[in-house]
């Protein structure tokens, strides 16, 4: 069984992979040299109806009922064997997005691991409360609740983080008796393809987890988020496209789980130290070359040290170092796409029409032949916009950020604030009070002090406004794919 036959990333139903259709199929291009380098069958609206079916076959004959403990090992058994084959899925990533080496293998592969094995502990630990009513005569009543699966899941994944937003859905999904059936982005289609190869290797029963590939509207993403075997969405993606979704399953009122785009605010007050403000920065606004949901856009500095920050994060800037994602010195790898460049070369041109001076970066780096294909971008700063102006209002999703001066604490709040977005935010202060006063004052569903990017996967993690709906991470997630039925006993 391999997920891959001459170049080709197949679809994974009932346990098979699926004999591709030269007919229906697309190129999957490296995004670091622009090369074709397979080609990936799209599913045709059958195959979806045949994996939505497999799913319910294989709760029906046993997924759904199978203990806690049987479930919660297989998660272990799937994270030792992803470990085992951790440079595989290390190619994968990187061939499929462009990132750098190292952060595929520190990151993304790195957390898929954590993942199964922190949902493992999770399922295994939870419990469920229960409640003594007293009734008339001294009688009481016991009230209990169990939980069981939600039923066929839709998981739609995005192509900045494939593996690690896949499994971070994948894992608890599983832990609760689901049977899923994912669609990856078209632009990163091989881990999700690989983690079949896995989860098969390590005993989860045919159809539990079913893959199939394509795009959204009017291919593989419409049918699966429309079909009416499925009992619930989650997906991680644009805000613009969470709303389609969103009025797709509306008529069948299915439960969904949005985590969608962020314009996140990082607040910068004098009391700072600046180096370590500026090593926290470097990594929120230029992670994954900005693709990355929770990464920082708008930052806010108190004015008296406007210019240390801007003039250093300037300089980090420029030390990144772009180039072979396979290198093991590089930093920052390219965008995904030709597409997704243009997007965000579009609001470099809004900048400047709106006044903006570029602090660095500001166009295309060149990085000779072998590369020239890819969608590279330099790591870009602006000064001079104001949160009136489209830069500062919209979600770009590439290495950019603008810097922004206040004075007062209150300003910078309402300036953080002022988006309809919801997701994250950081807050950089040597003053303890402050810190916690000012991150509670987010409109967001995460807010870091003094850090960004660290997690405990057993909080809540999810956004607010245009950045989503619901929350998942430890009994969060539960709660998300999982049904309870309360019981009442009379006693």
């Amino acid at each position: 069984m391999t997920a891959e036959t001459g170049r080709w990333i197949r679809n994974f139903v009932a346990g098979q992979f699926v004999e591709p259709d030269e007919n229906r199929s697309f190129d999957k291009t490296d995004p670091a040299t622009g090369r074709v380098f397979a080609r990936v069958h799209e599913a045709d609206r059958e195959l979806v109806d045949r994996a939505v079916n497999a799913a319910r076959r294989a709760l029906h004959d046993g997924w759904a009922t199978t203990p806690v403990r049987e479930r919660a090992a297989l998660l272990r058994r799937a994270a030792d064997r992803i470990e085992e084959r951790f440079e595989e899925f290390v190619a994968a990533e990187v061939a499929d997005t462009g990132k750098p080496v190292t952060q595929a293998r520190e990151l993304d592969v790195a957390r898929a691991l954590t993942n199964f094995r922190t949902f493992a502990d999770v399922v295994a630990a939870a419990g469920q409360e229960s409640f003594l009513t007293d009734l008339a005569g001294g009688r009481q009543a016991l009230n209990y609740a169990v939980r069981k699966p939600l039923g066929v899941v839709a998981v739609v994944v995005p192509w900045n983080l494939p593996l690690l937003l896949l499994t971070w859905k994948v894992a608890p999904a599983l832990a609760c008796g689901n049977a899923l059936v994912v669609k990856p982005s078209e632009e990163t289609p091989a881990t999700a393809t690989l983690l079949a190869e896995v989860l098969a290797e390590v005993g989860l029963p045919a159809g539990v987890y079913n893959v199939v590939h394509g795009f959204g509207g009017d291919s593989a993403g419409e049918y699966v988020t429309s079909h009416p075997g499925i009992d619930g969405v989650t997906f991680t993606g644009s805000s613009a496209t969470g709303s389609h979704v969103m009025k797709t399953v509306a008529p069948r009122v299915r439960p969904v789980s949005f985590e969608l785009g962020g314009k996140n605010a990082a607040v910068v007050f004098d009391d700072v130290d600046i180096d370590e403000a500026l090593t926290g920065l470097t990594k929120s606004v230029f992670t994954n070359t900005g693709q990355v949901c929770l990464c920082t856009e708008r930052v806010y500095v108190q004015r008296s040290v406007f210019a240390d920050i801007t003039e250093g994060l300037a300089e980090r800037a420029r030390s990144l170092r772009l180039g072979d994602p396979l290198d093991e010195r590089t930093t920052t790898g390219p965008l995904i796409s030709p597409t997704h460049r243009n997007k965000v070369l579009t609001y470099f041109d809004l900048a400047e029409q709106a006044g903006a001076k570029v602090l660095t970066g500001g166009g295309m780096p060149q990085l000779g032949p072998r590369l020239a294909g890819g969608s590279w971008i330099e790591p870009t700063l602006w000064t001079g916009l104001t949160n009136a102006d489209r830069p500062v209002r919209e979600e770009i999703f590439g290495p950019v950020a603008a810097l922004i001066p206040f004075d007062t604490e209150a300003e910078a709040i309402a300036l953080a604030n002022d988006t309809e977005y919801g997701l994250a935010a950081s807050v950089w202060t040597n003053d303890l009070r402050r810190g916690h006063r000012v991150a509670q004052s987010m409109n967001v569903g995460m807010a870091w002090v003094n850090t960004w990017f660290l997690r405990d996967l057993r909080s809540p993690f999810g956004g607010v406004g245009l950045s989503g709906i619901g929350r998942e991470g430890g009994e969060s997630s539960l709660h998300f794919y999982t049904e309870p039925t309360n019981v009442c006993v009379q006693l």
